[in-house]
């Protein structure tokens, strides 16, 4: 297997496109770590410990763990997946949709954004009510929902960079991330 991994790097093509590969997860893991601004992450982490067996804990497994912390990342890839799903259930329910089959990841892209941005209001409305953001207000729902959603669109973003520089399909690196 070392002696695999050692071709591969003597191959240029192949060790750039590894490189970046690996360079876009490094990013991918540091935008995990940063919280969004203004927010306690220490509420999160005694939320989660109080509700380990929750709902959330799975969707904290799709983000990475960064839905914990409430990281910039913290909506994952997920709205990206959703919104794939419902594009494709159109295209088998309105058959003039497959005419543009090229049209389609513009399309899935601006919808995960929607829905992502959706999430996001949901999310600081939610939480903000429930109490695990303290002090609450219209400003900082607008950070909350501006972060979450950004970081979603730089999820999105990396995952199709991976698909055309790097190795593998980009959404999937992430998820596995």
């Amino acid at each position: 297997m070392l002696k695999s991994i050692k071709n591969a790097f003597q191959i240029k093509e192949l060790r750039k496109k590894l490189l970046f590969t690996l360079a876009m997860i490094v990013i991918v893991r540091i935008g995990s770590q940063i919280p969004v601004p203004g927010i306690d992450t220490t509420y999160f982490k005694q939320w989660f410990a109080q509700n380990a067996d929750s709902a959330f804990n799975i969707f904290s497994a799709f983000s990475g763990g960064s839905f914990e912390s409430f990281s910039l990342f913290a909506l994952g890839i997920t709205p990206y997946i959703t919104a794939s799903i419902v594009i494709q259930l159109l295209t088998v329910v309105i058959p003039a949709l497959e005419q543009f089959q090229k049209k389609l990841e513009w399309i899935n892209r601006w919808t995960a954004v929607g829905l992502s941005f959706a999430e996001s209001i949901a999310m600081a409305y939610g939480f903000g009510k429930s109490g695990l953001l303290p002090n609450m207000n219209i400003v900082r729902g607008i950070v909350i929902v501006v972060c979450l959603t950004g970081g979603s669109g730089i999820l999105i973003f990396i995952g199709e960079l991976i698909k055309k520089k790097g190795i593998g399909n980009g959404i999937s690196v992430i998820l596995a991330v």
